[in-house]
């Protein structure tokens, strides 16, 4: 027994010995360095991206301006005749219809003079007739009527007949005079601020009307656009009235679609532009005389045109570019050529194909030949049929 005691211990100092060994070469600095070595340098994290495919659509091609809306017709009221108004029957801001009356001049002195004038024909009427019996008279006593009787009695008549068609023609005067004591509205539209109320007097000769009526269905939008597509416009309205939307000012918003009416016949030389005028039916009233719009005019269509979202677009000093996506999940850097960008989406003329993935997000931590994840990915819709051309 005194024997194996010291074998015992022996056995267990050799045990915790290799216990130990083994330890500090598993886990020790060594094996550090073994397990490093073993691995190699780290792996760089792949970069998170978010795509688009390029796409192959048909794209509108449309010319942005800025224009102002002016009634189809406008008018401004004034009295033909002098006098005091009577009457305002018309309202501010209601829509009065073409011959409706709007305001009443006292219309006294004029139906006087109406009157005289009626009265001024009856009598010459009365001595025409006088005149005739004279020369039927005359005529009848045959040779004991000297001729010179019979002459001056038959110009009295013709005097006389002459003198009645005087009387007509300034009756006729009077009864338009008249009928000026009742102004009418000469257009269908909204009537605006009067300018002179009940009680004043007015004339003819005064430049200040009295009120000023605007059409408004239909509505006008007068605009400009580039004199460099010009062609473009005459050649599109060969085919058929161009169509314009109208805009507000921020361009957030849809008032009205039109047709282009009328290109101006001669080209601002000052700004370089050519004025146009576009016909809106403003059924709602969206569009209002003097507002101010954003216009697009539709010009021409791109068939199957290459388009890929704005965001995919990168500026360097080197020009225009653009990150894919290949099969390997790696960054490809392609220099490319933008022709048309608005609204969120750019036809791209050089530098990319239907069907490739393109990084819209994270590209600022995107070299070429990056690891990406598209992880996040998302896919632009094709642009909608209101695209606009950015000039």
């Amino acid at each position: 027994m005194k024997k194996s005691r010291p074998i015992l211990w022996l056995l267990i100092i050799t045990a915790v010995a290799s216990a130990g060994y083994y330890g500090w070469h598993k886990f020790g600095p060594e094996a550090g360095k073994t397990q490093t070595a073993q691995k190699g340098p780290p792996r760089a994290p792949a970069v998170p991206v978010s795509v688009a495919p390029v796409q192959k659509v048909d794209f509108p091609v449309y010319l942005t301006g800025l224009g102002t809306v002016q009634g189809f017709n406008t008018v401004q009221v004034r009295t033909r005749v002098d006098g005091q108004i009577d009457k305002l029957a018309f309202k501010e801001g209601q829509i009065v219809q073409q011959g409706e009356l709007l305001v009443s001049i006292d219309p006294r002195p004029y139906q006087a003079a109406l009157d005289q004038a009626k009265a001024k024909k009856a009598q010459d009427e009365a001595s025409l007739a006088n005149a005739n019996l004279e020369l039927q008279r005359a005529m009848k006593l045959g040779e004991f009527a000297t001729a010179q009787r019979v002459d001056t009695q038959r110009s009295t008549v013709a005097q006389l007949t002459a003198q009645i068609a005087a009387d007509e023609a300034a009756i006729a005067n009077a009864q338009t005079q008249l009928d000026y004591t009742q102004i009418k509205a000469p257009i269908t539209g909204v009537a605006g601020l009067r300018q002179v109320d009940i009680g004043n007097i007015v004339n003819a000769s005064t430049q200040t009307g009295i009120v000023t009526i605007s059409q408004v269905e239909p509505i006008t939008v007068i605009f400009t656009a580039p004199e460099d597509q010009l062609p473009y416009i005459s050649e599109g309205q060969k085919t058929g009235a161009l169509k314009v939307i109208a805009f507000t000012t921020d361009g957030k918003k849809t008032l009205a679609e039109g047709k282009l009416a009328v290109i101006n016949n001669q080209v601002d030389t000052a700004s370089g532009t050519i004025r146009l005028k576009a016909v809106f039916d403003n059924k709602d009233h969206a569009l209002w005389p003097g507002q101010s719009v954003s216009t697009r005019l539709l010009v021409r269509t791109l068939k199957d045109a290459t388009v890929v979202p704005d965001d995919a677009v990168q500026h360097s000093t080197n020009g225009l570019y653009a990150y894919t996506v290949n099969q390997d999940n790696k960054a490809e850097l392609h220099k490319i050529k933008v022709s048309y960008a608005i609204d969120g989406h750019s036809v791209i003329e050089e530098g990319l194909s239907p069907g490739q993935q393109v990084i819209t997000g994270g590209q600022f931590k995107v070299q070429p030949g990056s690891l990406v994840s598209t992880a996040v990915a998302s896919s632009s819709p094709a642009p909608p049929q209101n695209k606009v051309r950015q000039e």
